[in-house]
């Protein structure tokens, strides 16, 4: 009897494990039929011309296995709404003034750097082995700056999941992007929220919210001076798996705010390509490249410190 217990509650313990984490999708024509179908069949706001987009899509630290479906979401969503051409980039030769300014809107896709200087700009010249550390150090800020300048002047910025850490240690670049990656615990079943039901970026929820399997991200540095307007959120007293006790109830998992003349666009869902069945969030994807580019006008304010 022990025994049958006992294999009862391994098998349980198995499922339930199996189930909170999901293995990586093939892009097949299924998937991407799939996509196709969910897809808004317009952009929420109508626009005379295309936006140029580029959607940079390199990772030399951890490579999520959505980068490739978030390519092809994104290739989607711009040709079905007739609202965006995408352009897809892997060098650092993106992120030149001139080649910036050729984009309405730039799309950073989970371009994780590696640890633990989290450089992402350092990273791709590293890849040139003829530089000295010395010059990748100052051409590394260089393009830092590059991509703080072109927003700041008014060009868009989307932020996917994890390229929330592109350059995670520089605070100047976490004041723009509104915060910087701490950690998360194991992947499971989240339910995040919308802040403000009636907010023109979360109608895609119409007030349900979204439930799914994620990463619960938990941030740092800039975060914490809530220069921005939260969009969705999470309760922590629903995760497991914790590393540290804090003193919030609820972390912010997607926000949008200003830098200068520009627009800034996080969302932290998204570490699996499952989620992308979902049709409130590819709305919410397609919402969100319309906000940085100027398209959808609404409530950006800051919430500040409590």
């Amino acid at each position: 009897m022990q025994r049958l217990l006992l294999s009862f509650f391994m098998l349980f313990y198995f499922l339930n494990a199996h189930a909170q984490s999901l293995e990586p999708l093939e892009i097949t024509n299924e998937w991407l039929a799939s996509i196709e179908k969910n897809a808004p069949s317009k952009a929420r706001i109508a626009t005379d011309s295309k936006k140029k987009v580029l959607v940079f899509s390199k990772a030399t630290g951890f490579d999520h296995w959505t980068i490739p479906h978030n390519v092809e979401m994104l290739k989607i969503l711009g040709k079905k709404s007739k609202a965006f051409e995408i352009h897809i980039g892997y060098d650092i030769q993106n992120f030149d003034k001139k080649n910036l300014k050729k984009y309405d809107a730039v799309i950073l896709n989970n371009s994780n750097p590696s640890g633990p200087d989290r450089d992402l700009f350092s990273d791709l010249l590293k890849q040139n082995t003829t530089l000295t550390d010395k010059e990748i150090k100052v051409r590394a800020a260089i393009y830092e700056q590059n991509l703080m300048k072109y927003v700041s002047k008014g060009g868009g910025l989307m932020i996917l999941h994890g390229a929330i850490t592109v350059q995670n240690n520089s605070i100047p670049f976490s004041k723009m992007t509104g915060g910087s990656f701490d950690y998360h615990p194991k992947q499971q079943e989240i339910h995040v929220q919308e802040v403000d039901k009636n907010h023109p970026l979360v109608k895609a929820f119409k007030g349900k919210g979204l439930t799914h399997i994620d990463e619960p991200y938990f941030f740092k540095n800039a975060y914490f001076d809530y220069n921005f307007r939260p969009l969705l959120y999470m309760e922590v007293n629903e995760l497991d798996g914790l590393k540290k006790e804090i003193d919030e109830k609820v972390i912010y998992v997607s926000w949008i705010k200003r830098y200068g003349k520009g627009r800034v666009f996080y969302s932290s869902p998204g570490h699996n390509a499952q989620s992308m069945d979902k049709p409130e969030l590819l709305q919410f994807f397609l919402d969100g490249m319309q906000y940085v580019v100027g398209d959808l006008k609404c409530d950006d304010s800051p919430i500040k410190k409590p």
